[in-house]
């Protein structure tokens, strides 16, 4: 276990927990950055989150003609570095991040577990080396909860027309005026499929089931959208494509049936799985697994001096420039509890 008490230690490495590091080093905090280490598919776990899986991003504010999420990241991560931002590596060593040959996400660690019973607050890293903190960030997001296929794995990291957010990518040029497929039947599923009949000539709605578990008010829409076609009682087995998607496969759940559907682009919308397991219920939670704030105004948790950013406590917008300004915030609000503790 190492002596030094850090002043922040940031967990997470997407928009929140970099804009977190940002802010934190301007305030000459020297945050330390925990990046994460990529994890096996079907979670698709990514230094950088998300937006590691998006190739265009086109919603970002300052990016007229857009930016693909891993550059987006990149960009995120060499400014916090610029001010001062260390990051755990296997070697010790933050890498230099502006070098395209060093800073590989492989050599960032996780945490394994956490211990906020008393301060300073420990993080043990997956090489089971403590590090203690006067105040902490966690900013480890949420993981899109995908069907786990193999070629709609290939097809999400390789931007051919797979995706788990239609308000991020459905107005992308590929899917316009395109038939499109929406997965799921909850209400998240409805909002998507409802925001996609802007820009597709028609969306089909797979549901493994006969009806909708969306809310009463929510499954209406739907029904009452001309350009949503249900296809109920059914369950995608394959994507089809070898560039861009073609087509799905589709297998009836009481028949047995396999049919191919053609379409130009696939949006998975079976939910999502915030990372806040390795917090072993030391944080106060939601019923589905999110970080509770303490005050909806501000990034406080449960424990003083724990603060929270980003997708792992926000289940409604899940966006990039939400995430950021949560990081933006907890910055802010450790900065000022760690000056009402006397730490400078």
């Amino acid at each position: 276990m190492s002596d030094a008490v850090e002043k922040v230690i940031i967990i997470g490495s997407g928009p929140a927990g970099w804009t977190a590091a940002i802010y934190a080093a301007r305030a000459n905090l020297t945050p330390l950055v925990f990046a994460g280490r990529p994890k096996s598919q079907p979670s698709l776990v990514l230094p950088g989150g998300q937006l590691m899986l998006t190739t265009e991003v086109e919603n970002y504010p300052g990016f007229k003609h857009g930016i693909t999420g891993p550059k987006l990241m990149s960009e995120f991560e060499q400014q916090a570095v610029r001010f001062g931002t260390r990051i755990v590596t296997d070697d010790g060593m933050t890498p230099d991040v502006s070098n395209p040959d060093d800073g590989h996400s492989y050599k960032y660690h996780d945490v394994k577990s956490v211990d906020f019973s008393k301060r300073p607050f420990k993080i043990i890293g997956e090489d089971d080396k403590v590090y203690l903190a006067h105040s902490v960030i966690v900013a480890t997001g949420a993981t899109a909860n995908w069907i786990g296929l193999e070629n709609e794995m290939r097809l999400a990291r390789t931007g051919g027309g797979v995706s788990a957010c239609a308000v991020c990518d459905g107005a992308m040029p590929i899917f316009r005026n395109k038939e499109l497929a929406v997965v799921g039947g909850g209400d998240s599923a409805v909002e998507e499929a409802t925001y996609l009949t802007k820009f597709a000539s028609k969306v089909h709605m797979i549901h493994r089931r006969d009806q909708l578990r969306a809310s009463k008010i929510m499954a209406q829409r739907a029904h009452d959208n001309p350009k949503i076609n249900f296809q109920w009682n059914k369950t995608v087995v394959d994507v089809l494509g070898d560039q861009a998607i073609t087509a799905v496969r589709l297998k009836d759940t009481v028949t047995g049936a396999t049919s191919d559907l053609p379409v130009g682009g696939l949006f998975v919308a079976i939910g999502h799985t915030p990372a806040t397991k390795f917090l072993n219920g030391q944080l106060e939670l939601d019923a589905k697994g999110y970080i509770k704030l303490k005050d909806p105004y501000r990034s406080t948790t449960s424990v003083d001096g724990v603060f929270v950013a980003g997708d792992c406590a926000d289940s409604v917008y899940r966006q990039a420039i939400t995430a950021a300004g949560m990081g933006c915030k907890a910055a802010i609000d450790a900065e000022r509890w760690l000056a009402d503790h006397g730490v400078h």
